[in-house]
């Protein structure tokens, strides 16, 4: 499981015109979900989303993580995380999980996530999104649990 994180002083995502989720301060999580996730990758993302410093204290130092500053959550999945590029021009998704495996574990990373006391916005699963993100910093980290775990992605 791959997220890309990002650090925020707001953001938003629409699906079909309409805004389905908004956060302030916190962290945009694009998430991609690969054939051999399971909710051991999610519980380990989930711990290392909510405990990253990367976010300043006073003297501008990545100190505090998003429990300190009490931030919330943009979740989003996004299978594109997973792309081939080492043949041709098009990538290739065969490592990605199929739909129903992906949603499952998107749901489970956001329970992790909000039984962690964090505020947690979704996109909507398999629907065109657009997504407004204020990077802050920018501060922009990819996590990845296959390297967590000895696992090649």
């Amino acid at each position: 499981m791959k997220a890309l994180i990002q650090r925020v002083t707001k953001a938003s995502v629409s699906s079909g015109g309409s805004v389905v989720g908004r956060i302030n301060q916190g962290i945009v999580a694009l998430v991609g979900i690969a054939i051999n996730d399971t909710e051991v990758d999610a519980g380990y993302l989930a711990h290392k989303i909510v405990g990253l410093r990367i976010f300043s204290d006073a003297e501008g130092k990545f100190n505090l993580s998003l429990l300190d500053i009490k931030g919330d959550i943009l979740l989003i999945s996004q299978f594109t995380l997973l792309a081939n590029t080492l043949k041709g021009r098009r990538p290739s998704f065969t490592k990605a999980a199929p739909p129903d495996q992906a949603r499952a574990l998107i749901d489970y990373l956001a329970q992790q996530l909000t039984t962690a006391n964090v505020n947690v916005e979704t996109g909507r699963f398999q629907e065109h999104m657009q997504l407004e993100i204020h990077n802050d910093g920018p501060v922009t980290i990819m996590l990845d649990s296959q390297e967590k775990l000895g696992r090649a992605s």
